[in-house]
């Protein structure tokens, strides 16, 4: 079996990186944050944290890391149903975080839908914990210009 290369994720790579998103059960897109425009705009303010994991030229995995200097957040972890089970939703996650704590970030967290049982399972294989004290909320930006 030929090797697997983790390499860092440029826009060069969203035509194959959202196809992989758009293919894979769980995952939460959206036309206007996963548009080529808003990850362009992600990977130019987060260099060196997201990434893909390619074989035979081919994306079959593929992670967005980010951070505010203080706390970072990983999104749209994804590995091709065809690769999974080799550890390569690990190797991504573990490439964010090294890179993240070269930047100094001591925590991060991930979003999973609820009902996203392989995704959810994945992430508490991987040591990160269900936190009963938090409640995530979400509002659109525009919706609050005028409160």
């Amino acid at each position: 079996m030929p090797d697997m290369t983790i390499r860092l994720m440029g826009i060069e790579d969203y035509d194959a990186v959202t196809a992989l998103w758009n293919r894979t059960e769980g995952m939460g897109m959206n036309p206007h944050d996963d548009s080529r425009e808003r990850i362009g705009l992600f990977l130019a303010r987060n260099p060196g944290l997201c990434f893909v994991a390619e074989q035979d030229g081919a994306v079959i995995g593929a992670v967005l890391c980010g951070h505010d200097g203080r706390r970072a957040a990983i999104y749209h972890l994804a590995v091709d149903e065809r690769f999974r089970g080799q550890n390569i939703g690990r190797k991504l996650v573990a490439s964010c975080c090294r890179e993240l704590h070269r930047a100094g970030i001591l925590k991060v967290s991930i979003v999973a839908y609820t009902d996203n049982e392989i995704g959810n399972a994945f992430w508490e294989s991987v040591g990160f914990k269900h936190d009963d004290q938090l409640t995530m909320r979400r509002a659109a930006v525009a919706d609050q210009i005028n409160l």
